[in-house]
């Protein structure tokens, strides 16, 4: 466990070159690889309470998602093997009318540093085109909708709906942005809101692992 606190503390302090080196002596002690990537989320969290509470700013959480991200591909091919470790892929963009994609792509990054394989499909995303990369993407675990825009709080809404509406199953619908809250996330059916790329990453791997 000393080695798993050791990571967790590193990637808060976004040391990119040190994270791997520690992921392996960690695996190398005997810890099992879902530990270690449970204590890399939870170290996430933090990162992203501070970014909430205007503590850290984006380069500071940049550079732990980056940490976090090295850490993982250090994990990868254990977790390739066990499908339970694998958390998946993640459709993410930005609703139709909304080309806003800063927020998004960091929310994307900090997903992708949790150990999803991202599906990116930009801005401007009209509702039927979310169904068609669930259909042509496998193992798709997770849907994220960003719209950054009060005017395209209509558009998000109409994509989660078509997205839940559809027949396809076996994944979650994640929304976030800066006029969303956990309120309408709720009244437009999606599983889960995150207010900040931080708490995103983490709420991704909470709703993964409760399908």
């Amino acid at each position: 466990m000393a080695k798993i606190n050791e990571v967790k503390s590193m990637v808060k302090a976004g040391k990119t070159k040190l994270v791997p080196g520690l992921v392996q002596e960690a695996l190398d002690e005997g810890s099992a690889a879902k530990d270690i990537l449970q204590g890399m989320v939870d170290s996430m969290s933090v990162v992203g309470d501070k970014f909430s509470t205007g503590e850290i700013f984006v380069p500071e959480m940049l550079m732990a998602a980056k940490a976090m991200a090295k850490g993982v591909d250090v994990l990868k091919p254990l977790m390739a093997g066990d499908s339970s470790n694998s958390l998946g892929t993640c459709i993410i963009g930005t609703v139709a009318g909304d080309l806003h994609d800063i927020g998004k792509n960091l929310v994307s990054m900090m997903i992708e540093s949790a150990g999803f394989t991202m599906v990116d499909l930009g801005v401007d995303v009209p509702a039927k085109r979310w169904i068609e990369a669930i259909k042509e993407n496998q193992n798709v675990t997770l849907v994220a909708c960003s719209g950054l825009l009060t005017t395209t709080m209509p558009a998000l809404k109409e994509a989660v709906q078509t997205i839940k509406g559809s027949s396809l199953t076996g994944f979650k619908v994640i929304v976030g942005g800066a006029p969303v809250t956990q309120e309408y996330a709720v009244e437009i059916g999606a599983d889960g809101f995150a207010p900040d790329a931080g708490s995103a990453a983490v709420k991704a791997v909470e709703l993964v692992k409760s399908l």
